[in-house]
């Protein structure tokens, strides 16, 4: 029978992915507010220096194992959020049949887990599951324009699988499961060499490397900094009732390739050109989220502008390569991040 999971602080919840890019941003705020973190995570794509300060910590455990292996918790469980899987194309393209097994086997595995402890479950999907859409901005009832068989079906079509998964336990009432599609986000702790835009363009030009932009630049992104995706993730998590729906969370506001490497050129006193390169196959040319049920359900909006989130980090990136950056304006340091508080993620 579904059952909801308990309110309030002094939850014990598993992020499943917790030594990641994102999942590292979510132990740290929900050992913030008061809740016990079991981080799960096999290294494949995480890195240890992203939970490093977070080991001595009373209120978290880590755990290297492979959700595509049976997973139990000797402990009751409150909540289960599911980062577990590689999030870039040359991660998951690396070996796209443990990417497509991570995302099927390795979510049931998680709700199988969820089930059995009664806890609620947020899955974290993708704007992938739109492929190279046809409808712009993207609403969460647009059913994608994905190939099935090409080089990031392994991903695109994981994750809808996973969506799939997600909603059969719900309309079963077998789990309290909540799904976010997740669109272009960026931050600290990024990997240097996972093949995103941002971390490609911002450790190019701090190397004082051509910033490589794949196709004419024109094709368009939406980049929100981890800081407000970890609040809508959380606020998904904890909204009653169940949305019984995908949830969107991304910043709407859009820029070309080009504008992107612009601004970042201007953060960095170095140098450099911009080379460009065939795009590769199935690349989306327009991504933008329509987050109006975020907004409707959740309260939720992005509030760092893509000016102040690239600033903390380049910054970011210029401490962990030992670089030097040209000081942007720096407001507030936004909530549930702090620059320092954990060491780079190494390459």
């Amino acid at each position: 029978m579904l059952q909801g999971n308990r309110r309030g602080k002094g939850k014990t919840v598993l992020v499943a992915g917790g030594a990641g890019f994102v999942g590292s941003h979510i132990c740290d705020a929900l050992l913030a507010r008061g809740d016990s973190v079991i981080c799960v995570d096999s290294y494949i794509t995480g890195s240890r220096d992203n939970v490093r300060p977070l080991t001595n910590h009373p209120r978290f455990r880590l755990v290297e194992q492979d959700v595509c292996q049976f997973l139990d918790i000797g402990e009751p469980l409150d909540q289960i959020y599911n980062l577990a899987c590689a999030a870039s194309p040359p991660q998951y393209q690396a070996d796209p049949v443990h990417t497509m097994m991570t995302c099927v086997a390795g979510t049931g595995n998680l709700l199988a887990l969820a089930e059995r402890h009664a806890a609620s479950f947020l899955q974290a999907s993708t704007s992938e599951v739109y492929g190279d859409p046809a409808e712009h901005p993207q609403r969460e009832d647009y059913r994608g324009n994905v190939s099935c068989t090409g080089p990031r079906a392994c991903y695109d079509e994981g994750k809808r699988a996973a969506e799939a998964l997600c909603f059969d336990m719900l309309r079963a009432r077998r789990v309290d499961a909540r799904v976010a599609r997740i669109f272009n986000t960026y931050g600290p702790r990024m990997q240097a060499n996972d093949g995103r835009i941002v971390s490609n363009l911002i450790v190019q030009a701090l190397s004082g490397k051509p910033l490589t932009i794949y196709g004419s630049g024109m094709q368009t992104r939406s980049f929100c900094y981890v800081s407000d995706l970890v609040g809508g993730l959380m606020a998904l998590m904890d909204v009653t009732p169940n949305p019984g729906m995908p949830v969107n969370l991304g910043n709407p506001g859009e820029f070309t390739i080009n504008e992107l490497a612009q601004m970042i050129r201007s953060m960095v006193p170095r140098k450099t050109v911009i080379v460009y390169r065939p795009l590769p196959k199935d690349d989306p040319q327009r991504r933008r989220p329509d987050i109006s049920r975020a907004t409707d359900l959740l309260d939720w909006r992005p509030t760092v502008p893509l000016a102040e989130g690239l600033g903390y980090t380049v910054e970011w990136f210029a401490n962990s390569l030992g670089g030097r950056v040209r000081r942007v304006a720096a407001p507030r340091r936004p909530r549930n991040v702090a620059v320092s508080q954990a060491a780079p993620a190494q390459s």
